[in-house]
């Protein structure tokens, strides 16, 4: 019962701090044409609500794709149009074809804070308190800490709150995910991973390790035996949600065409503005995007991806483990963001809750790392005039963790998981 106490008093907090940076500015507040994501949101559930399904991906009079045309998979646009038939029901001003552009209220950034909020509480925040407490072999003062640490992360909190999006229900998807095939609910975890891509597409950062993970498993068992049976069901299972998820838009083989289209805008580019990855860093000696054609920039990036990748996807394979799959998963997206194609600053949310969720293991590298994920976006902070909650939220996150984290302890290279790899660093040295 105590447990439940402070767990409840944890989430508390979360929810205060979340609601607290909620108050201050977003994306493109008061700055026409375009706005911002905020506008970006708003105006998807216009697009929605006021035109019929087949309409939602095209070009047309009433939906300028120019103008933050859908660029998300299917749930994404359902979740847009469930938003918009409740904003219609408080206002329809809101959601008005074409009226509504650019659309700044008081009352409608209340709705649209609280609609981030609720996402949160029915996705990502019962993941992350239910993933604290089936951590094994700890006490429940550390699940109570973790589950504190992570509900205090910056990066996501500013980015929904502040910014403005719903990265926590792709990324809370993600983590019942992670929960479901870790306790051998391989079916439900698959389910829920598929909703998270069929949210936001930047979840192929996690697919490799999920993929690997389970196909490990079914080598493990046998693929003449229960091992076969738990393929064919999980390739069920993937087929049924996905179909499920597009079946609008199966109708015609050009809407499905036009979705994946929006979906991977290739036009973009290698990357967008400043964005802490390699292509970025080395664009500043070297500008690839303009040197080489973009058939070319594809490919390199594929191959560096899929390099980087490829040691820990094999290892998960041969042999599949919990601990060893949430590695896996900071390893892999880590190398999607640093080396894929068209990556966003925001990207970094992806490698960073796989880094939370082995906080307790590594303290130390994974508090660094976290608090260095939020600042690589701050310029996009600074452009939302987001400073004050990005110092505060950092600092709360930092006590936080060197309160109940050895953050500045003595660490070994056990410890910090880097034993092997000094071992091979020192034999290169001394050949």
């Amino acid at each position: 019962m105590e447990k439940w106490y402070w767990m409840t008093v944890v989430v508390l907090m979360g929810l205060t701090v979340r609601w607290a940076v909620s108050l201050n500015s977003y994306s493109g507040a008061g700055k026409p044409p375009m706005f911002g994501d905020y506008e970006a949101q708003r105006h998807w559930q216009e697009v929605t609500y006021n035109l019929p399904i087949r309409q939602w991906y095209f070009n047309s009079s009433d939906n300028n794709l120019q103008y933050w045309g859908l660029d998300y998979p299917p749930l994404t646009a359902y979740h847009s149009f469930l938003c918009a038939y409740v904003a219609k029901f408080i206002n329809p001003e809101w959601i008005a074809l074409h009226a509504s552009r650019g659309y700044e209220s008081p009352e409608h950034k209340l709705f649209m804070r609280t609609t981030v909020l609720i996402a949160d509480l029915l996705v990502y925040i019962p993941a992350v308190v239910l993933y604290c407490c089936c951590l094994k072999e700890i006490s429940i003062k550390k699940k109570i800490a973790n589950a504190l640490c992570i509900l205090l992360y910056p990066g996501l909190i500013l980015i929904d709150y502040g910014h403005f999006q719903y990265n926590s229900v792709s990324l809370g998807f993600a983590l019942w995910g992670v929960l479901g095939v870790s306790c051998d609910w391989d079916l439900l975890g698959s389910l829920a991973f598929c909703l998270a891509i069929n949210y936001k597409q930047m979840e192929l950062y996690h697919s490799l390790p999920f993929f690997c993970f389970l196909l490990g498993k079914c080598f493990k068992k046998g693929l003449k035996g229960k091992g076969c049976v738990l393929l064919m069901k999980l390739v069920c299972t993937v087929v049924a949600s996905f179909t499920l998820c597009w079946l609008p838009f199966f109708t015609e083989w050009e809407q499905t065409l036009q979705v994946l289209r929006r979906l991977f805008p290739v036009d973009r580019g290698l990357f967008e503005d400043k964005v802490a990855n390699i292509w970025c860093s080395f664009s500043i000696f070297l500008k690839i995007k303009d040197i080489l054609p973009r058939h070319i920039q594809i490919i390199i990036s594929f191959c560096f991806t899929f390099l980087s990748v490829l040691p820990a996807c094999i290892k998960l394979i041969l042999q599949p483990s919990p601990k060893g799959f949430k590695f896996t998963l900071v390893s892999c997206a880590l190398s999607f963001f640093l080396f894929s194609f068209q990556v966003h600053e925001k990207s970094i949310l992806l490698v960073s809750l796989p880094v939370c969720l082995v906080l307790n293991e590594i303290p130390f590298m994974a508090t660094w790392f976290l608090l260095v994920s939020t600042f690589s976006m701050l310029p996009l902070l600074l452009k939302d005039e987001l400073l004050m909650p990005s110092v505060v939220t950092v600092m709360a996150f930092f006590v936080a963790c060197t309160t109940f984290f050895p953050v500045f302890g003595k660490t070994s290279e056990e410890e910090l998981k880097l034993k092997s790899f000094c071992i091979s660093v020192r034999r290169f040295l001394l050949q």
